[in-house]
């Protein structure tokens, strides 16, 4: 099983970056954690929706998992890659994004996405892995 983690603005700062809604691990130290034998976990993380958008076009894995950050709320371009891809994409988020300010409560990404976990913390990226993997079976 092959899967691309696509983590979109700020995302890079995980661990550091406001730790009481974020928390205090860092991406790097999470996927190692999680890092099974039958699966390759490839991670890309840019501040850059184009960047964001050539990942899932150039992506050859089995599923993406997709964090837009900031994105989200805002890019009908990122949606519509989602949308051209043949690829099932993951929308997961760390927080609780219908809990949090207003202008964060509707994904422009969830209605073309394969399924969306949102307020589990770094859990919610196990959660959409063990979604690709069952579905593999």
């Amino acid at each position: 099983m092959d899967i691309l983690i696509i983590n979109g603005p700020n995302l890079n700062l995980l661990g550091k970056r406001q730790p009481s809604i974020y928390g205090e691990k860092s991406f790097d130290d999470y996927i190692q954690e999680i890092q099974k034998d039958n699966l390759k976990i490839s991670v890309f993380q840019s501040n850059v929706e184009g960047e964001l958008i050539n990942a899932m076009h150039e992506s050859k894995a089995d599923g993406i998992i997709l964090n837009a950050g900031g994105y989200t709320h805002t890019s009908v371009a990122i949606r519509d890659a989602v949308s051209a891809i043949l690829i099932p994409v993951v929308e997961v988020h760390i927080s609780n994004i219908s809990a949090r300010e207003s202008f964060r409560h509707e994904s422009l990404i969830s209605p073309v996405a394969a399924g969306c976990i949102f307020g589990f913390g770094l859990n919610g990226y196990e959660i959409a892995i063990d979604y690709f993997m069952k579905s593999k079976k």
